[in-house]
Parts: C-alpha cells; sequence; structure tokens
C-alpha cells in the first residue's frame, strides 16, 4: 500500500483562477490606450503638417512694392532680401517634408500600438525636427520683431509703417511656425510617455 498522493500537473494559470482574466483585461485595456495615443498622434502630426507648410506658403509669398515711386526707383521688401527668412522658408519646408514621412510611421504605431522600434525612431526625429523648427521660429520671430519695432541703438529703422502688408504676412508665417513648435512639443512628450508605458 503506497501513502503518495498523486496529484496531476496543471499550469499556473490554472492554479490562479481568475488572475489570467484579469491580467488579460489590463493587457487590452493598456493597448487601447496605446492605440488611442497613437491615433492622437497622427492627428497631431496632420495638425502640424499644415501649420508647417502654411508657415513656409506664407512667408515664401511674402512680398511687397511701394506704390508710389517710379518704375525706376521703387522700394521693395520680399523673404528673400533678409538671410534668416530665407532659412525660415527652408526649414519650414523640411519640418513639413519630415512629417509626411513620418505619418507611416505613425500609421504602424496604430496597428501595432505595443512595437517599439517605429515609436523610437519617431521619438529621435522628431526632436530633431523640433529642434530645426524652433530654430527658425525664433530667427524669423527676431526679425519680425525688428520689422515693427526698429532698434534705435543700431539705427534700424521699423520697415512696418511703409510694408504693412509684408509685415503682415511674415508675422502670421511666424505664429504657424510657432503652433508647429507647440505640436512637435506634444508629439515628443507623447512618444515618451508611449514608449514608458511598453
Amino acid at each position: 500500500m503506497s501513502t503518495e498522493i498523486h496529484i496531476p500537473d496543471e499550469s499556473s494559470a490554472a492554479a490562479k483562477g481568475k488572475a489570467p482574466l484579469i491580467g488579460g483585461l489590463k493587457r487590452v485595456k493598456a493597448t487601447g490606450s496605446k492605440k488611442g495615443i497613437a491615433i492622437f498622434d497622427f492627428l497631431l502630426r496632420l495638425g502640424g503638417l499644415s501649420a508647417a507648410l502654411a508657415a513656409a506658403a506664407t512667408m515664401g509669398t511674402s512680398d511687397e512694392t511701394l506704390p508710389f515711386f517710379t518704375q525706376f526707383f521703387q522700394f521693395q521688401a520680399s523673404y528673400d532680401d533678409l538671410p534668416p527668412f530665407q532659412f525660415f522658408v527652408i526649414a519650414m519646408a523640411i519640418v513639413g517634408g519630415y512629417l509626411v514621412l513620418s505619418l507611416p510611421f505613425s500609421v504602424v504605431s496604430i496597428i501595432r500600438p505595443n512595437a517599439v522600434g517605429p515609436r523610437f525612431l519617431l521619438l529621435i526625429l522628431d526632436t530633431v525636427a523640433l529642434t530645426l523648427n524652433t530654430a527658425a521660429s525664433a530667427a524669423a520671430a527676431a526679425i519680425v520683431y525688428l520689422a515693427h519695432n526698429g532698434n534705435s541703438s543700431a539705427n534700424w529703422l521699423a520697415i512696418c509703417l511703409q510694408f504693412g502688408d509684408f509685415c503682415q504676412k511674415a508675422s502670421g508665417a511666424v505664429v504657424a511656425s510657432f503652433v508647429s513648435v507647440i505640436v512637435f512639443v506634444f508629439l515628443v512628450v507623447m512618444s515618451g510617455l508611449a514608449i514608458r508605458k511598453l
């Protein structure tokens, strides 16, 4: 007669009863929140794209010629007269192009919310684009400030009293570029949070 009791081996999931179900629900909820973050990321990219392209197009078309001079002697203001404005147009076009190219990676993050690779790549590239966008916006903002207020110490006159349309377009482009900067800040923070939760 044997005193041993044979107990059939059970998996740890069966031994814990309802614990796997609870864990499964938490996993589904976490995946759902990551998918929501990825969808919001995609929508932010579309908003940032429209702001960046609007800034580049507005600045690129900002020129004005004063009408009260002769054909041979005219005063004209154009974005390509100022190197910071040229840098602004080029930088905002690069940022807009990057946002277009980043959209497929954002779609991959929606389809596969637990994938780390696309999110990490977007985090790095978004940080680079944020830096370029901020530099271009700050340079253009400094010139717009000088155009509006001038600088008596350097004997720079405010030109916006004469070139009102030019200054209005340049100011609008700078505002749109700072909207794009804010979008990039949100994108970087969201990507960091999403990677942290993975």
